[in-house]
């Protein structure tokens, strides 16, 4: 797939969208242009991380096939792995364009390897390490003090203890000794170092967009005080790489430490100090860093700025092309993640009101089935209410006749629900309390206004079985107030004697009262 033609991300597997999303998180790269890269790593993410870091290394079966086709050179606007093999070639063959710059190589210092004597062997070297730190202590204010003659006067021999004095370090240490150095020799500055290795200046050059100044100076040679002092820490010079505007990543190294002359040999500087200005080339390649201005030797600060001014204005479009790019993708992929997180929220909220549905429906369901059985069990009580309002009505016993001399002559007078009005009844003197109630309760079936009611009572003679009645009213004397309780236990005779006035109270229960 190349740079140009149109990318379908939902061509890709699975597993190659999710190498090209880790890629890209890591890198920060255009998809255009991650996915011919991880074509030619085969998919495999920290391959292609590398060569994005690092830099492609030559395929030499490529190389082969592509010098025996002739495969001519194809412009685009980023590299390709056709681009690739031409570049390879055109290196081989010592064929130059004149608007390639030359590359940019990522150093990487190996680690510092310390080793350790077996324990026996240190024992016996012991006199020996002793004596050579107390030598070393002596000749270092020696070396000290021989530092400030100048090169052309200082020995040969001199100038390679100064190398080999210095102790291997990691890169972000050796990055803070040299600020240390810098500023001991120098003063203070207005200068912000890079903070760590080369490689890492590179890496963060290459991820913001940035440009990487390089600056490698070398204590040996007579031009490098003057070139600080004069041309580096000039005010203008110092203002101008301090300018935000300007994009400028500075890096400073000593030739003395392993990492700064790797630096110098893998950029090929002849003479020192030496400055270069390195940033991202998409024209040339998406992920390729060349070197777009070398000054070697000392120059004047107007000069200094003037190179790098012009690499920096030739330069600058082509890195805000890529950094619009990169914001435009940066825009849809929060465009995408607001989208999907809306859609997320929208489905939480119909999800949430589905349910509340869903319980307000099984509420609903629950209530009505408790009503229903509410109503069955109301209906089924008052089935055996009436039942036995009619059986009751069948052992009620008949009034007495005139010739029952001590009967008792009670005046009801009856509630809204027993039908209101008075009754007169006579009662033998024998009947109790219970059936003065039985007889307001049964008293429109004893009395019923046509002959169909009365022959229902005389069909249902039976009681019903677990039914326990209860009355809705109460019997109560008006002068003094008493109520009386249904029992069997007390006649009327005992509570009445020859007769009485009595009222029929419907009872109301707490809850409608309330």
């Amino acid at each position: 797939m190349s740079g140009d033609s149109a990318v379908d991300i939902g061509q890709l597997s699975p597993e190659q969208q999710q190498a090209l999303q880790q890629y890209t998180d890591v890198t920060g790269q255009e998809i255009t242009n991650a996915i011919p890269l991880l074509e030619r790593s085969q998919w495999n993410v920290q391959i292609a991380i590398a060569k994005f870091f690092d830099g492609e290394g030559p395929d030499l079966v490529a190389e082969a096939q592509a010098a025996q086709n002739q495969v001519p050179r194809v412009a685009g606007r980023h590299e390709t792995l056709h681009e690739t093999i031409w570049s390879d070639i055109a290196h081989q063959h010592g064929l130059h364009r004149a608007n390639r710059t030359p590359p940019a190589p990522r150093v990487v210092p190996p680690r510092p390897v310390t080793y350790q004597a077996p324990s026996l062997i240190s024992f016996l070297l012991s006199p020996f390490r002793m004596a050579l730190r107390v030598f070393a202590s002596l000749f270092r204010p020696i070396l000290y003090i021989l530092s400030f003659i100048p090169q052309s006067l200082r020995p040969h021999a001199l100038t390679a203890s100064f190398r080999n004095s210095r102790r291997s370090l990691l890169p972000k240490e050796t990055a803070g000794r040299f600020k240390r150095e810098f500023e001991e020799y120098y003063g203070t500055h207005d200068l912000i170092f890079f903070d760590g290795g080369h490689a890492q200046a590179l890496d963060t050059a290459k991820k913001d967009l940035k440009f990487l100044l390089t600056i490698l100076i070398s204590p040996e040679h007579d031009d490098t005080d003057s070139f600080v002092k004069d041309t580096l820490l000039d005010p203008e010079v110092v203002a101008f790489i301090n300018d935000p505007a300007h994009n400028i990543i500075i890096w400073g190294g000593n030739v003395l430490d392993s990492e700064a002359y790797q630096v110098s040999m893998e950029y090929m500087c002849t003479k020192f100090p030496f400055s270069c200005l390195v940033c991202l080339t998409p024209k040339e390649g998406s992920t390729r860093m060349g070197i777009v201005k070398r000054i070697a030797g000392p120059v004047s600060p107007s000069v200094f700025i003037a190179g790098i001014r012009g690499a920096i204005e030739k330069y600058a479009p082509d890195l805000d092309s890529v950094r619009a790019e990169r914001a435009a993708q940066d825009m849809a992929r929060n465009l995408r993640s607001e989208q999907d997180s809306a859609y997320e929220r929208s489905l939480a909220i119909d999800r949430e009101r589905a349910r509340q549905r869903r319980e307000a429906a099984a509420a609903a369901a629950e209530a009505e089935r408790r009503a229903r059985e509410e109503a069955e069990a109301a209906e089924r009580k008052e089935k055996l209410r009436q039942q036995w309002r009619r059986w009751r009505a069948t052992t009620i016993a008949a009034e007495p006749d005139v010739s029952v001399k001590d009967a008792v002559r009670l005046a009801l007078n009856m509630s809204q629900s027993s039908g209101g009005g008075r009754v007169t009844r006579k009662f033998a003197p024998d009947a109790s309390l219970e059936d003065v109630y039985a007889f307001v309760e049964c008293y429109d079936l004893l009395y019923p206004e046509n002959e169909e009611e009365k022959g229902d009572v005389e069909e249902s003679t039976y009681k019903p079985e677990n039914y326990e009645h209860k009355y809705a009213f109460r019997i109560a004397s008006v002068m003094p107030r008493e109520v009386f309780e249904p029992t069997a236990s007390v006649t009327i005779a005992q509570k009445m004697g020859r007769g009485g006035n009595l009222i029929v109270e419907d009872l109301v229960d707490e809850e409608e009262e309330e």
